[in-house]
This record gives structure tokens, sequence and C-alpha cells, in this order.
């Protein structure tokens, strides 16, 4: 499936509840449905920096696809991370720097995460896109 396929669900899924509680327990079921990391890749690395709670976000590269996966101590956090391992999970690096994310605005999640939950969302992003253009920058240096 495509990002935008992905998060047309995710939006889809989100509107079935009318209650922002009904949609954090939401979440939380998604965080504990995330197949767990493996303890080595809980690393100081993978650590991903802004987020109040600790979370490890490991990228592996095969067959010029990302995949992902990653751990919280937190079960909201957790929760918020599955989503986006759920969106970017095997695409191409290219394909995840140019997503479109408004789907997190449009289930309404940025409105309702504390302003710490909301930069660790914005610093779990950023580390995704990080990881894919970095894979799209050794790849142009292969090239030369």
């Amino acid at each position: 499936m495509t990002i935008e396929e992905i998060t047309e669900q995710i939006v889809e899924e989100f509107s079935v509840f009318d209650e922002w509680l009904d949609k954090y327990e939401y979440l939380i079921e998604t965080g504990r449905q995330l197949p767990a990391i493996d303890e080595e890749a809980k690393t100081a690395d993978n650590l991903i920096e802004g987020c109040q709670s600790r979370v490890w976000l490991d990228c592996k590269e095969r067959d010029g696809r990302l995949w992902f996966s990653a751990d919280s101590d937190a079960v909201i956090t957790k929760g918020i991370i599955s989503l986006l391992i759920r969106v970017f999970d095997g695409q191409k690096p290219e394909d995840i720097v140019a997503a479109d994310l408004s789907f997190i605005d449009r289930i309404g999640l940025r409105d309702n995460l504390s302003p710490t939950r909301a930069n660790g969302l914005h610093s779990m992003i950023t580390k995704i896109k990080a990881y894919a253009l970095a894979f799209l920058q050794k790849e142009e240096d292969e090239q030369k």
C-alpha cells in the first residue's frame, strides 16, 4: 500500500470514535500490537531526542525500502510511534521524504497531545525522515 492509502485508512479508523478518550484507547491498543524491537537496537543512537519518554527507533534498508522497528516506555507514545511505523514501514526513502502527513491533523492527534508529546511526535517524524534522507544521500554518493 502507498503512504496515502495507509494514512486514509488511519483517518477512517479514527473517524469511528467521537470522543478523544476512545481515540486514546485505540492509540494505546495500536501500541500494544507493535512488534517488539530487538533489545540490541535499544541503543543511544536509536533513542529519539526531544521525547519526554524514551523512544527507540531502528531502521534497516532492504531492496531499496526502509523497515522500521520501535519501542517506548510510555503507552501513548508507543501508540504514536506504532502509527508512524504503520505509515512508513516498507516504503521507499523518496516517498518517506515527500510524504504528506496531514492525517495527523485530520485525526486530531496533534491538537490532543500535550506540548511535550507533540514535540515528541515532531521528533519521531524528523528521525524517520532523517533515516530516509541519509539513505538517499548514501545512494547518491555511491552513484558518483
